[in-house]
């Protein structure tokens, strides 16, 4: 398909910024009264991540922010979003708070803002205090208790300077990657546990939410960043569709159905009663997670496509979320995932843009009024620096190309897009993958810590600077 005659422009205050998480590029994991986290604990154990790798030294973040912030400068980002380490500022997940790790988030905040960087702070990504999961962890409520004393600290300490918040960052993946399938922190395979997980993120989210509302001025913009799944049928028959819907509830509606609704689905309820009788769920909880948002986070990487399963129900699960014997999907075994058609990330997901145009549209819908922001998107390749050191991604180019014209369209047709955030602004840490996956704009030396902006960080900064998208067909 060639490319508009036209650029393709965006209204003149729309964010363009790039994301990252603590865990995944802070490193100092034991300095300043740092204690560990589920991912600390799950990284540390023989055979849970590739090569034995963790995020003890990552990025040196913590040492390197203000050269990072800069490189952000330079490439004329004009937002950041990034995550809080709850154990580094409350180590054992409960009580007074560590100056001393609030200090680093002080100077880093200090420090954007000297460059006319917008801060987006995320409160939780992933990186639970193990102190709080040796006590049961999200499937316990007590947990969803403490975060709301967590975001009453955070917010009380950083509110008079960061205006954009975001509670929770993919809650599905802390439910049912950590206690479902196993692959992500804290690594357990209970299907029950991981809808209970669900539950109380939801209500961390609404406990949270209420307590960023007391500590902070009424200006503040408070949000929760969702992976919503864009599930596609396989075909039309109705057994397809019946799937489509089941994987919907369990990827979709277990969230914005009370976050945004101030219910669960009825039919998410009825399809996982023979694994929990949701007990769990108290009277005045759905109000409680059921809080006025002043926007939405989405993050987009490929659609999914699934239909009812024939012959071979227990055959490998082509849902991209890693290889494990245990279902992230609970109650949802005689479903079948099947590889969308197309080209390919390092990953082995679709790239697909027409799906982040399909969620925008349907949480414009989904959840009229309410502004949206693309939280993440971006992919992995496999890049390596050229003889004269350079890193050329044309392929990351043309992906970024494809999703921001998509968000564009989006914009074209309604919808309330109000910035997009790329992952991730450097290779980091990726989670069990280790360091082999690199999502980054920024190339990263991890022996050297040396940064080098790829092709794609200079084609995205361009297009940051000028309101415009740049040719995919540039190579700088």
């Amino acid at each position: 398909m060639s490319e508009p005659a036209t650029p393709v422009t965006f209204p003149p205050a729309f964010l363009w910024g790039a994301a990252t998480s603590a865990y995944q590029i802070e490193g100092a994991v034991r300095e300043d009264g740092r204690t560990p986290s589920i991912w600390d604990t799950f990284s540390h154990t023989p055979g849970k991540t590739a090569g034995g790798e963790n995020g003890d030294i990552a990025n040196d973040h913590y040492h390197l922010y203000r050269d990072d912030v800069a490189l952000m400068a330079e490439l004329g980002l004009t937002a950041y979003r990034f995550s809080v380490s709850w154990s580094r500022v409350q180590p054992t997940g409960r009580g007074p708070a560590v100056q001393r790790g609030l200090d680093f988030y002080r100077r880093l905040v200090d420090e954007l803002l000297s460059h006319n960087i917008k801060p987006a702070l995320t409160l939780y990504h992933w990186d639970l205090p193990q102190e709080l999961e040796d006590a049961g962890g999200w499937p316990e409520r007590d947990t969803a208790l403490r975060f709301a004393e967590y975001a009453q600290i955070v917010g009380e300490a950083l509110g008079d300077r960061v205006e954009q918040w975001i509670t929770l960052n993919e809650p599905w993946c802390s439910a049912f990657l950590g206690y479902g399938s196993g692959v992500h922190a804290p690594g357990r395979t209970d299907p029950e546990a991981s809808l209970r997980a669900a539950h109380h993120l939801n209500l961390a989210h609404g406990l949270g939410t209420s307590a960023l509302r007391t500590a902070m001025p009424a200006r503040n913009s408070i949000a929760v960043s969702l992976n919503s799944s864009v599930v596609r049928p396989r075909s039309q028959d109705p057994a397809d569709l019946v799937a489509v819907r089941r994987i919907d509830d369990l990827a979709n509606g277990i969230f914005h159905g009370p976050m945004l609704h101030g219910a669960y689905p009825e039919t998410l309820l009825a399809d996982t009663s023979s694994i929990t009788d949701w007990s769990y769920v108290l009277d005045g909880d759905l109000s409680l997670i059921n809080q006025p948002l002043d926007a939405l986070g989405l993050n987009y990487y490929t659609p999914t496509l699934v239909g009812a399963a024939e012959t071979a129900p227990n055959s490998p699960r082509a849902d991209g979320h890693g290889a494990s014997e245990h279902s992230p999907w609970p109650g949802a075994d005689d479903v079948m995932f099947h590889q969308t058609p197309g080209e390919r990330t390092e990953m082995g997901w679709t790239i697909d843009p027409t799906g982040l145009h399909e969620l925008i549209m349907r949480y414009t819908t989904e959840a009229p009024g309410l502004p949206l922001y693309i939280t993440e998107n971006g992919a992995a390749y496999d890049d390596k620096p050229d003889p004269d050191g350079r890193v050329h991604d044309p392929e990351r180019i043309a992906y970024l190309h494809g999703h921001l014209s998509a968000v564009r369209r989006a914009i074209t047709d309604g919808a309330d897009v109000r910035g997009y955030y790329l992952w991730s602004l450097m290779d980091n840490f990726e989670w069990a993958y280790g360091y082999d996956k690199r999502f980054g704009a920024v190339y990263v030396d991890y022996a050297t810590q040396a940064r080098t902006p790829k092709s794609s960080a200079l084609w995205y900064g361009e297009a940051a600077r000028t309101g415009a998208l740049p040719s995919a067909n540039t190579t700088e």
